[in-house]
């Protein structure tokens, strides 16, 4: 966000997170790459320092009154970073908003202090082998059982999957009545029956753990359930402004990212005699790159304000999840092209962001979606 937007406090807070993530992230990032994970330890450190649950009310451990902008600068830092490891926004934009929305005061008391201190990791499972972004085709089933629901089924592609000790899973409750069947369980790792699968092997974010769940008759408690029964489908569509913003905050920051390291490299690197930002192709592909990347700030950081207002509407969120992160994808692109071979060399980090980018125009709902999305916002 750019800084005029922003109050003192916030202002504040952006150099904390940039001190958290210079001294206790990107040391230790390219050792979570290799290992595909993070440590645990990443996460109590980002709840010291008071980086998780910040939207909540103080009683559970949050900031308590405050706005969308802290965690918008949370999500621009670590994308302009590169610190795609932690999943802390899939915590802080994702699980956060639905207890609050959503749980009642025994869930709240129950998994909010302990999220807010890093100690409890958490995790959205909504994506299932055969159903990305038809959440209503989903095949999951949780069947009420006395006080238990019986869980049976397998999600995909789930952040955090490794490390998260509570996952919200989209199930049907009732199979026979499509959406209005679909229910939100908060399923712990204790729980018999829930096994995680592999930690997927990606194209880029190589450090964030992302994996396939599966439930075998797995008895949770109908105090469990999220809500009611059967609005699961409402609630999830509920929270998709903030997913798809997040998302688009991150490409943002990705790509304001890259151009900087660009422009310094074409300032440094020279050919013929002369840096090769002078050439009229690197410098018209800056140029057309500077001014993409200042039109999506401009966008934004207005998408953000219409949030923190609570007035961001599904069109508008996919609208900036669809041409920010597909921005991204042309901008990293370029980039890689102007470092020449040396782009395409992993100890750039132009390299690791056009991989780690990528993912954008896929996941919290494909951009083919997000114009079907805008296309019947218009009346079609």
């Amino acid at each position: 966000m750019q800084q005029s937007l922003l109050t003192e406090e916030q202002k504040m807070f952006r150099e904390a997170v940039k001190e958290f993530l210079n001294r206790d992230v990107m040391p230790h990032h390219e050792q979570w790459e290799k290992d595909g994970i993070v440590s645990r330890e990443v996460w109590e450190k980002a709840g010291e320092n008071g980086f998780l649950c910040m939207d909540a009310p103080e009683e559970y451990g949050g900031m308590g009154e405050t706005d969308y902008r802290y965690l918008a600068i949370l999500a621009h830092e670590m994308g302009y970073a590169g610190a795609h490891g932690p999943g802390y926004i899939i915590q802080n934009e994702l699980v956060v908003p639905y207890l609050m929305a959503f749980g009642n005061e025994e869930q709240k008391k129950k998994y909010l202090p302990k999220m807010a201190t890093g100690e409890l990791i958490t995790a959205l499972a909504m994506t299932e082998p055969n159903t990305g972004s038809d959440l209503q085709g989903i095949k999951s089933t949780a069947i009420k059982n006395g006080d238990h629901y019986i869980l049976n089924g397998q999600k995909t592609f789930i952040s955090n999957g490794i490390l998260s000790d509570m996952v919200i899973v989209a199930c049907k409750t009732d199979p026979d009545q499509g959406a209005k069947g679909m229910s939100l369980l908060l399923v712990e790792r204790e729980m018999e029956g829930f096994e995680r699968g592999r930690n997927l092997e990606k194209m880029g974010l190589h450090a964030q753990d992302t994996a396939e769940l599966y439930f075998k008759d797995v008895k949770v408690p109908v105090e469990n359930l999220l809500g009611e029964e059967g609005k699961g489908f409402y609630y999830l569509m509920h929270n998709l402004p903030q997913e798809r913003l997040s998302i688009a905050i991150s490409a943002q920051a990705g790509a304001e990212r890259i151009l900087d390291d660009t422009i310094a490299y074409c300032q440094e690197r020279t050919a013929f005699g002369k840096p090769i930002g002078k050439f009229q192709n690197s410098r018209f592909k800056l140029a057309e790159m500077k001014t993409e990347i200042t039109i999506g700030r401009a966008f934004v950081d207005r998408c953000i304000d219409l949030l923190t207002k609570k007035e961001l509407s599904t069109e508008e969120a996919s609208m900036a999840k669809w041409w920010i992160s597909d921005m991204g994808k042309r901008i990293s692109d370029e980039c890689v092209q102007l470092h020449g071979g040396y782009g395409y060399m992993t100890e750039y980090a132009v390299s690791k962001f056009y991989m780690d980018m990528r993912i954008h125009p896929i996941y919290g709902g494909t951009n083919e979606i997000m114009k079907e999305i805008i296309g019947r916002g218009m009346g079609f």
